[in-house]
């Protein structure tokens, strides 16, 4: 196999360099370890607009850059579709991240294309969705374990859920990376108001399920001597966005949306306390990478977090109880230098980028077309299930 082009085609996420989320901050970080292992790796990129699709080059990794003028979810739908018809051409390996539109997985595996996808979360429970999304979202998480030659689970609870729907042995667990962070700089937290170790950061969408208001409520039934810095927009005509904002005190600082990377490990590293009040979902990016700043945690107390955060964080259910952790770890030094160090041992554990990244290549290994990836050797179905190239000299 060392004579042969290990080729890797991503799909799943607006593109890289990430701008949008964790499935792009994962793919880019994914992308650039298999460069530099001696792959070649095509990314697929949405773009604003119209046209014809492009080529060009970053960093070592090819992208397939593909103009879309729909917008919104729409505009998502027409893009996958555009990106899996354009990689059913080649039979290179390719990785899914997400499984929203999982159907059109089904060319992939009428071409005889290896394909693992990355199941993400639960979606279509999500309180945000309307019935319809979440049908769509149902029937695109039982099509993408059945289309996926391999399922990856970024959580063992994930795994269960999709054990429901297949095999054990289809389904492997990888969790979400993030960067060790040991030094930030000021001048950012100073740029807002604020003073280093005075602030609690909330990183997250102003959504019912990330417990936003709960967590304002709570810290606001009484002077704190902390600031609650909250990031995300708030907007005049969303009934909840207006539920948060009328719930603050005054030591509630709304700093809006911020994407610079370099802001936003700032506020983490020198920020108190992160809170995480998301309810849903696997391994969450936010939450690993408040644990690889140092953060000490307080997190929503539900079986997702749980598991990522361990003993390095401390749980709450509801604005009342956030009170009452509220008011016993702000006045307790010793208790937050001890979630500080649990949850820098849990990161180092499990999340840290290059062992979450080797993982993926030892897995990717294991379904690479046995031929160069310009050429499309017929597939054979495996004791597992799992479609591998058949061997040519059988």
């Amino acid at each position: 196999m060392s004579s042969l082009v290990r080729t890797l085609r991503i799909l799943g996420t607006r593109g890289i360099p990430a701008a949008h989320g964790g499935f792009e901050t994962f793919a880019e970080h994914l992308a650039l370890h298999l460069v530099a292992q001696g792959w070649r790796v095509v990314v697929y990129c949405q773009e604003d607009g119209a046209g014809s699709l492009f080529e060009d080059v970053w960093e070592g990794v090819e992208r397939i850059r593909i103009p879309v003028s729909q917008t919104g979810s729409k505009g998502t739908v027409i893009f996958d579709w555009k990106a899996t018809v354009h990689a059913a051409k080649f039979g290179d390996l390719c990785l899914t991240l997400g499984y929203n539109t999982a159907i059109f997985c089904g060319l992939l595996r009428l071409k005889g294309i290896p394909n693992l996808i990355n199941m993400d979360g639960i979606e279509w429970s999500r309180i945000k969705w309307g019935r319809c999304a979440k049908i769509w979202f149902w029937l695109n998480d039982w099509l993408g374990c059945w289309l996926g030659n391999h399922l990856v689970a970024d959580h063992p609870q994930i795994k269960a859920h999709l054990q429901s729907r297949v095999a054990a042995s289809k389904i492997t667990t990888i969790p979400y990376g993030a960067d060790s962070v040991t030094a930030a700089p000021l001048e950012p937290v100073h740029a807002l108001g604020l003073e280093p170790g005075r602030f609690l950061t909330v990183i997250a969408r102003a959504e019912p399920e990330n417990s936003i208001l709960e967590i304002v409520q709570g810290f606001s039934l009484k002077p704190r001597g902390y600031q609650l810095v909250v990031l995300g927009n708030f907007e005049q005509n969303n009934a909840y966005h207006q539920s948060v904002l009328s719930a603050a005190s005054g030591e509630v600082k709304f700093v809006g949306a911020i994407y610079d990377k370099a802001i936003v490990q700032a506020l983490r590293f020198h920020s108190a306390v992160c809170v995480h009040g998301h309810q849903v979902g696997g391994t969450n990016p936010s939450l690993v990478e408040a644990m690889g700043a140092g953060n000490p945690v307080v997190a929503h107390d539900n079986r997702f977090n749980r598991w990522v955060a361990g003993n390095g964080a401390v749980y709450f259910y509801g604005a009342e109880d956030f009170s009452r952790v509220m008011d016993e770890l702000l006045v307790s030094p010793s208790t937050l230098a001890d979630l500080r160090q649990h949850g820098l041992s849990r990161f180092h554990e499990l999340f840290t980028w290059p062992d979450v990244l080797m993982q993926y290549e030892r897995l990717l290994e294991r379904f690479l077309p046995m031929a160069n990836s310009s050429a499309e050797a017929p597939l054979e179905k495996t004791e597992k299930g799992s479609l591998l190239p058949k061997n040519k000299n059988q």
